[in-house]
């Protein structure tokens, strides 16, 4: 190739490379590669030599954007996965997907959907990440390497799921050679979109190389090359002026010069500027009118088809035969606007397809589908349609054309985009389903169904755009034509999209008006449990003791009959544990909402009509209830929780909650490395998915708070300020009470005013809304410290508050942690009482961390070196900073003077 040394030089050191590192078993030595040019520079050229130069030691696997196919989720993906796995038989492709196959197939185009359930995008794009890893390893012989040409024309889930492959990777390296080739940007990329995701994957990659165009010399040396050696320098510099050095139009126009047995001479030059018109743009429809009227409407049918381009379609679109179709087709080859596919044969006694009709180049693609007059080009995505239907292809695939046909009114059109809209959910392509939905609505459906639509596009952008999910089902409730289960699902979505919008109290309130217009049952009972979900869920609410009452009354006589009883005693038991209510009552109450100690058939974690709080809220009460075997049953829901959204590929905020829910039952017991292992794992997973998530201030709270525990302030505050931990707070409560724990966090610092600032809001958010629980919010535990030794008597006061509470709710820790901090304020034989009593009491806890703390305080009280001894070592095993612990201590005054 001329002029492209570096660029290939590049491509075969980064193949070596990939070869060495897979060969010799260590470290991955892959990466992204990037080439970047305008049309017609020659990156196809460049991809096809670097594939001729990598195929005998690599996998080579190809795949090519298209204009008209950027709507068609996973094309990309699909085009390179697809033939890889061809190599394997039916056992070992099962192996390669691991236990994902139902999830994973379907969006690589290998087999139907096993449901039409919908599929976690993230959680597919993931699994596809995580099966081209397996594929790797499996390759490691001959390792991959991925070449996309027109990348720039890749669909959004295809860029996605080399983003998801590639951005783990901090250090760049990939067990697999990724080169992408693409034009330059128009404009920067503005927010999220394929644009943004492409320019992150070059912003990774190891080396970007643009493409420039051929200088005078190698266009004179491609002139003799295919002209002859006589051609003279007046005519060569005329045909690199007339093309800029671009070698597609350098090629094209030295190919219709020797057509034209045009003499490669001075006299000659003045002729190519007329002559290279025609490689491009008008010029090109023009030579492609001169080639007749059958010609002109198979290349327009090629156009609309893409790669469906194959003679029986073909045929069907335009009207011609078969005979006339393989005529028409000869001379688009011979005009070099097709490529010459090989003729159908057999291979032993199986007859080999005809491939797809391609353009010689996206430039000629381009210019053929715009000359398409829009009437006609619309009746050929019609037609296309009603081709590929006819041919056995599904909704999805025929889908493409039916977007792009005017809105007509059509019922038939409405539902098979609807049936579109159902396969891209069930592959995890919810942009795709929107845009489907979206176009229904265009036609548009009928009185009778135009609700529904509205309530299915409302369903498809649930999680990925709450605030049109609101306005589609806002909108669809308005209307006729929802049923009453139908309705009652509408809200309860309706009120889950205002909720992750941050809008708790819209969301609290549509549910309370809908299930005030909604007789007596079950789907009334869930409506009542979404509302009651939403109120408690709110950091602030104007009367939240009035609230408990009504919810307390409301399910006085449940005994757990069905779901929506079940439902609701579980959100009365978290509301009686947050109030600090008598923990054998919160126990009672979680029993009674599980069957056999586990949730219920349709309360389970991946349950869609009732959402993963309902379990989730029953295992953060039993995470509190202090009893010895109710973390045990926290944990076990917790793990459920991890191992049911691995199996449903929900690998986004959901997984990332599950390993935050198991942190924090590590937490309570005085596991503190492995609180901190599921807390980042929890932490990396969100990252993922987006930034300001709940599940984010969530888990950064609970790290926080572990991380002080060990006396790590430093990674605390580094935590903290990562994700934006502190004022102005969500919405929504806080896992735990957000001000409590920042509190701790600015008195380890040593900064007590601003703490005691904090802490004091604590006080006045939770006390005026009833909620007393001293281990969730331990508020009144700190703000004591803190004030020991500046107003010693409102310290005093703050401390039999909280053991007044810390009676009322019964528990061994939070007892302790009370007795605790009230023997700051004794005298030094009182305290000693007070605190040999704390250690009684969480010694008989599940709280190690806190037994840990108490010890120490004890053996610092008594002088005693066994004790302190033993303290040290019980700390130890929480993993606690023994250094950094006095320190701490001192600052914040937890223990009493000697």
């Amino acid at each position: 190739m001329l002029e492209r040394g570096p660029e290939l030089a590049a491509a075969a050191h980064a193949v070596d490379e990939l070869v060495a590192g897979a060969l010799a078993g260590g470290p991955a030595r892959g990466g992204i590669l990037v080439y970047r040019g305008d049309a017609g520079i020659g990156k196809t050229a460049l991809l096809a030599e670097i594939h001729r130069t990598a195929r005998d030691r690599c996998t080579v696997l190809t795949a090519r954007g298209g204009e008209t196919l950027t709507s068609v989720p996973f094309h990309i993906t699909r085009q390179l996965l697809q033939p890889a796995l061809d190599g394997f038989d039916a056992d070992e492709v099962r192996h390669l997907f691991g236990d994902h196959f139902d999830l994973l197939a379907p969006a690589l185009g290998i087999a139907p959907p096993s449901s039409d359930e919908p599929a976690d995008p993230q959680g597919v794009l993931l699994g596809l990440a995580r099966l081209l890893d397996r594929l790797a390893d499996r390759l490691r012989d001959r390792p991959p390497v991925l070449l996309v040409d027109d990348v720039h024309w890749a669909d959004a889930e295809s860029l996605a799921w080399l983003d998801a492959f590639t951005r783990i990777r901090r250090d760049r390296r990939l067990p697999v050679l990724v080169v992408l080739a693409h034009r330059p940007f128009v404009r920067e990329p503005q927010g999220p979109g394929p644009s943004a995701t492409l320019a992150a994957l070059a912003d990774r990659a190891v080396l970007t190389l643009g493409l420039h165009a051929l200088t005078s010399g190698a266009t004179a040396a491609l002139a003799r090359d295919t002209l002859g050696g006589h051609a003279d320098e007046p005519f060569c510099r005329e045909l690199w002026t007339v093309t800029s050095g671009n070698p597609y139009e350098t090629v094209e126009l030295l190919a219709k010069a020797r057509d034209r047995m045009l003499e490669p001479v001075a006299g000659s030059a003045g002729l190519l500027r007329d002559l290279g018109a025609g490689a491009r743009g008008g010029g090109l429809v023009a030579r492609l009118e001169e080639l007749g009227s059958g010609p002109t409407r198979l290349a327009w049918a090629t156009a609309v088809l893409g790669t469906d381009s194959t003679p029986e379609l073909l045929a069907a679109l335009t009207g011609l035969g078969a005979k006339q179709v393989a005529e028409d087709t000869e001379r688009l080859r011979a005009a070099r606007i097709v490529t010459s596919p090989p003729t159908t044969g057999r291979n032993g006694l199986a007859l080999v397809p005809v491939p797809p009709l391609e353009f010689t180049h996206p430039l000629i693609a381009t210019a053929v589908y715009g000359s398409v007059p829009p009437g006609v080009r619309t009746a050929l995505h019609g037609r296309a349609a009603w081709a590929l239907t006819e041919a056995g292809r599904g909704p999805a695939a025929v889908s493409r054309h039916l977007l792009e046909v005017h809105p007509d009114d059509d019922q038939d059109v409405v539902s098979r985009l609807r049936a579109a809209a159902v396969e891209h959910l069930a592959v995890g392509a919810p942009d795709a389903a929107r845009r489907c939905l979206e176009r229904a609505l265009a036609e548009p459906p009928g009185p009778d169904s135009y609700a529904r639509v509205l309530y299915e596009l409302g369903c498809a952008s649930l999680l990925t755009a709450p605030a049109a999910t609101v306005r589609h089902l806002r909108s669809a409730l308005d209307l006729p034509g929802l049923d009453d289960d139908l309705r009652i699902d509408a809200t309860f979505r309706l009120v889950q999209a205002l909720a992750h919008n941050n809008q708790l109290q819209e969301a609290a309130r549509a549910a309370a008006v809908e299930y005030g217009r909604t007789p007596p049952g079950t789907g009334r009972r869930r409506l009542q449990a979404a509302h009651f979900i939403y109120e408690g869920f709110q950091a602030s609410e104007a009367d939240g003791p009035d609230r408990s009452r009504r919810l307390a009354e409301l399910t006085a006589g449940f005994t757990g009959a069905d779901n929506s009883e079940r439902a609701l005693i579980t959100v009365r038991g978290f509301d009686a544990m947050m109030r600090g209510e008598p923990a054998t009552e919160v126990v009672r109450l979680c029993d009674l909402a599980l069957v056999d100690g586990t949730p219920a058939r349709g309360l389970s974690w991946t349950d869609l009509a009732w959402g993963f709080e309902i379990p989730a809220l029953t295992g953060i009460a039993y995470a509190f209830a202090d009893r010895p075997d109710r973390p045990d049953r926290a944990e076990a829901l917790f793990s459920e929780a991890v191992r049911a959204f691995e199996i449903s590929g929900w690998s986004g905020a959901h997984l990332a909650f599950a390993h935050t829910l198991l942190g924090l039952v590590h937490r309570r017991r005085g596991n503190l490395p492995r609180a901190q292992h599921h807390l980042e794992e929890g932490l990396r997973l969100a990252d993922r998915v987006g930034d300001g998530l709940p599940v984010h201030w969530d888990t950064a709270c609970l790290l926080v708070d572990t991380l002080v525990a060990r006396g790590r302030t430093a990674e605390a505050r580094a935590v903290a300020d990562r994700y934006a931990f502190g004022p102005p707070w969500p919405g929504a409560i806080v896992l735990p009470d957000g001000p409590s724990v920042l509190g701790r966090l600015l008195l380890a610092e040593g900064r007590v005013e601003e703490a005691v600032s904090t802490l004091e809001g604590a006080a006045e958010a939770l006390t005026v809304r009833g909620r007393h629980h001293i281990v969730w919010a331990p508020w009144p535990l700190d703000l004591a410290r803190a004030l020991a030794p500046t107003d010693p008597d409102r310290g005093a006061r703050i401390a039999r508050e909280a053991y007044t509470h810390a009676e009322r709710l019964g528990t061994h820790t939070a007892l302790g942690e009370a007795l605790r901090c009230l023997a700051l304020f004794a005298d030094p034989s009182e305290s000693r009482r007070l605190l040999t009593r704390a250690v009684d009491h969480l010694a008989a806890s599940p709280s190690r961390y806190e037994e840990a703390r108490a010890r120490l305080d004890l053996a610092h009280a008594t002088g005693s070196a066994t004790a302190l001894a033993e303290a040290h070592a019980l700390a130890t095993t929480c993993g606690a900073d023994l250094l950094t612990w006095d320190a701490v201590t001192a600052r914040a005054s937890t223990h009493p003077p000697e």
